[in-house]
């Protein structure tokens, strides 16, 4: 599977974003609304979402601990669309591979994402440094 599939697959429920990231479901709720980010819905209309949306919200939370507003970080981080490279998607293959996939699974994949990076535009990804916290080496 591609690293960019496997990116955008949807694969963690609010709960566990709000773990990982220390937002409120109310903030990432917000900023979903202001088409910053945009989970994956399944038939139940769970939101779902991937790394990159992950990312993303700390990426705003990290805006917004330095002071900048909403319409500064729509600037920043362009709104998403559901057609976005970026999207979280849910297809067939990415579905029936989430619902196989056991939470230690799940926590071995978001390790090797974390430990080896993110190696768009050359640079260490934002997740690495927040979420690493989740994890010894």
């Amino acid at each position: 599977m591609s690293d960019d599939i496997r990116r955008n697959m949807a694969l963690f429920p609010i709960g566990i974003v709000m773990k990982l990231t220390d937002l409120t479901a109310r903030q990432i709720r917000y900023y979903e609304q202001h088409e910053l980010v945009m989970p994956a819905r399944t038939g139940g209309n769970q939101r779902l979402y991937s790394f990159n949306d992950v990312e993303r919200l700390l990426e705003i939370k990290s805006l917004i601990e330095k002071g900048v507003n909403i319409a500064g970080i729509k600037q920043v981080l362009l709104p998403m669309s559901e057609s976005s490279e970026e999207a979280t998607v849910i297809n067939e293959q990415s579905e029936v591979k989430r619902k196989e996939m056991s939470e230690t699974q799940l926590r071995k994949m978001l390790k090797r994402q974390l430990l080896g990076g993110d190696k768009r535009l050359g640079q260490v990804s934002l997740i690495q440094g927040e979420l690493s916290r989740f994890y010894k080496r």
